[in-house]
C-alpha cells in the first residue's frame, strides 16, 4: 500500500511538473504584454518599468519559469531583497520560514498562484475559492443524477434485452451521447427557463447564490441548479446506461451466476447480492472520468446558464487574456484529474478483491 501511493505521489508530481511546463511557456509565447494588460488604458513607460519589475516580466523567459516553479511548490526559496521578486512579503506568501543561508530563506507555504491581472490585484487562489466550489456542487449534483439513473435504466434494459423498453433506452441514450452539451443547454433553458416558466417556475440564467432585491445579501438558489445539472449529466447519463447493460449482460453469462440461478435464488437476490457489484467496474472508470472531466469541461453550460464557476470564470479569463487565472485554472483541474485517479483505484480494491493496489 505505502509503495502504491510512493509511486502514485511520484506520477502525480511527474505529471503536475509537465502540465505547470506546459502551460506556462503555452501562455506566455502569446502575443501582448502581460504588464500592459494589467494596466490597460492607464499605462505609462514609468508605471510599465514598475509592473514589469515587481512580477519578473523585466527577466529572460527562463528565470520567469523559474519564479514561478518557486511560487508553485509548497518548499520555496526567497531572498531577502525586498527589490527581489521571490522577497517573502505577508500579503503575497502564507508561509511558514524554515531556515536562512546567508541573503536566502526557505519557507513551507501554500502555493502562490499569483494574481489577477484584470481584477485590481486580486490574488487566483480567492479567485478559484469563490467560484469551484460552485463547479464542484454542480458537477457531483449532475453526476449522482447520472450515476442513479443510468445504473438503474442500465440494469433494466439489461433484464429486457432486445424488447421495446429495451430499444427506446438505448435510443435516448444513443441521442444523449450525441447531442453537444452546448445545445442542450440553450434548448433547456429556453424550453424550460421560458415556454414553460409558468409551470416550472425556473430561471433561463442563475447561480446557486444570488443577491436579493435590495443588493445586501445573498441568497441560496437551489432551484437554479435543476436545469445546468440535467443538461450536464445527460452524456454521463447515456454512457453509464451503455456502460451498465453491457458489463450486466456480460456478468449474467458468467458460470457464478447460473450456479445462483440452479440453487433457485431470485433474479431480484443474484442481481444485488453477485450481479451489480462485478458488474460497476467499468462504471466506475466511466463516473471517475466524467467527474473530472465535469469540473473542466462545464464551461459551455456554466456560460449559457450564467452558473457562477469555474467554467464561466476562464471564459471570462479568456476574454480578457488574464493569463494568471486560466494557468490557475489549467493546473487545479489537473491536480484534480490526479487526485480522482488515485481514489479510483482505492475504490477498484472495494468492487473487486482480486484487485490488489500493489
Amino acid at each position: 500500500m505505502i509503495n502504491y501511493f510512493l509511486n502514485k505521489i511520484g506520477y502525480a508530481i511527474l505529471t503536475l511538473f509537465g502540465v505547470v511546463t506546459v502551460i506556462f511557456f503555452l501562455f506566455n509565447i502569446l502575443p501582448g504584454d502581460p504588464a500592459q494588460m494589467m494596466l490597460g488604458q492607464n499605462e505609462d513607460s514609468e508605471q510599465l518599468a514598475l509592473v514589469k519589475a515587481k512580477y519578473g516580466f523585466d527577466k529572460p523567459i527562463s528565470t520567469q519559469y523559474l519564479y514561478y516553479l518557486n511560487d508553485l511548490s509548497p518548499i520555496s526559496l526567497h531572498s531577502k531583497n525586498e527589490d527581489n521578486y521571490t522577497y517573502l512579503r505577508e500579503n503575497k506568501y502564507t508561509a511558514t520560514k524554515l531556515f536562512s543561508i546567508a541573503n536566502t530563506t526557505a519557507v513551507l507555504k501554500f502555493p502562490y498562484l499569483r494574481e489577477s491581472f484584470t481584477k485590481q490585484g486580486k490574488k487566483v487562489s480567492q479567485v478559484l475559492a469563490e467560484t469551484l466550489p460552485n463547479t464542484f456542487v454542480l458537477a457531483v449534483t449532475a453526476i449522482v443524477i447520472a450515476m442513479l439513473l443510468g445504473v438503474f435504466l442500465g440494469i433494466v434494459s439489461a433484464l429486457k434485452k432486445d424488447s421495446f423498453l429495451d430499444k427506446t433506452i438505448q435510443i435516448f441514450s444513443t441521442v444523449g451521447m450525441s447531442v453537444p452539451s452546448f445545445f442542450s443547454a440553450i434548448l433547456f433553458a429556453w424550453l424550460f427557463g421560458y415556454v414553460l416558466h409558468k409551470y416550472t417556475n425556473l430561471e433561463m440564467t442563475g447561480s446557486l447564490y444570488e443577491l436579493d432585491d435590495y443588493g445586501e445579501n445573498f441568497n441560496l438558489k437551489l432551484k437554479n441548479l435543476i436545469l445546468p445539472a440535467i443538461v450536464l449529466g445527460i452524456r454521463p447519463l447515456a454512457v453509464i446506461i451503455q456502460l451498465m447493460r453491457n458489463s450486466l449482460l456480460e456478468v449474467f453469462n458468467q458460470d457464478y451466476i447460473r450456479t445462483a440461478r440452479a440453487k433457485g435464488l431470485s433474479e431480484f437476490q443474484i442481481i444485488k447480492n453477485h450481479a451489480i457489484k462485478n458488474a460497476l467496474n467499468p462504471v466506475v472508470t466511466a463516473i471517475s472520468g466524467w467527474f473530472a472531466s465535469m469540473l473542466a469541461g462545464a464551461v459551455f453550460v456554466e456560460y449559457i446558464f450564467g452558473w457562477n464557476g469555474l467554467g464561466k470564470e476562464i471564459v471570462n479569463a479568456l476574454n480578457t487574456l488574464d493569463l494568471p487565472v486560466i494557468m490557475g485554472s489549467v493546473l487545479i483541474i489537473a491536480t484534480l484529474f490526479v487526485i480522482i485517479n488515485i481514489f479510483v483505484d482505492i475504490i477498484y480494491t472495494w468492487l473487486d478483491p482480486k484487485v490488489n493496489l500493489e
